[in-house]
């Protein structure tokens, strides 16, 4: 009897979703977006293809999973091979829910101090802050003027 291995397909609705997050750059992008993104196009591809490519390319280490609230929607960034997204911080805005990238070397004093005082190595790669971005910060001060 001959071994079988899985085969890994890399079916043109993968290189398609691929290739839109590629495009997208350091962008985050939500499943929905996705869909849309594709809707009335030659490729037009379900949620359910989306959802599995987009798996597929988060195991692989190409894309990049952020979950953005409890029992809220997740959003993917591509991170290709060469990224330095692994090597910072994110902020996240709980009013918009825009995703930052955040290259500070306060925060990079702050990982090596965990480390060194508290034996504590944090993941960079899950590690996102929430708060109110700068946009929306100044939304709210021009409608509290408003009331």
């Amino acid at each position: 009897m001959e071994n079988k291995r899985p085969v890994n397909y890399n079916t043109r609705q993968g290189q398609c979703i691929l290739d839109y997050l590629k495009s997208v750059g350091d962008g985050h992008v939500t499943v929905n977006q996705v869909v849309r993104h594709f809707e009335g196009t030659e490729e037009a591809i379900g949620q359910t293809t989306v959802y599995r490519h987009l798996e597929k390319l988060t195991a692989e280490g190409k894309i990049r999973k952020y979950a953005l609230q409890e029992d809220k929607s997740t959003c993917y960034q591509y991170i290709g091979d060469g990224s330095n997204c692994r090597e910072h911080f994110h902020l996240k805005c709980e009013s918009c829910g825009s995703l930052f990238h955040l290259d500070c070397d306060f925060l990079d004093k702050i990982e090596q101090h965990l480390l060194r005082e508290h034996d504590f190595q944090i993941n960079m790669f899950k590690t996102v802050f929430y708060g109110t971005c700068k946009k929306c910060i100044s939304g709210a001060k021009i409608g509290e003027r408003a009331t």
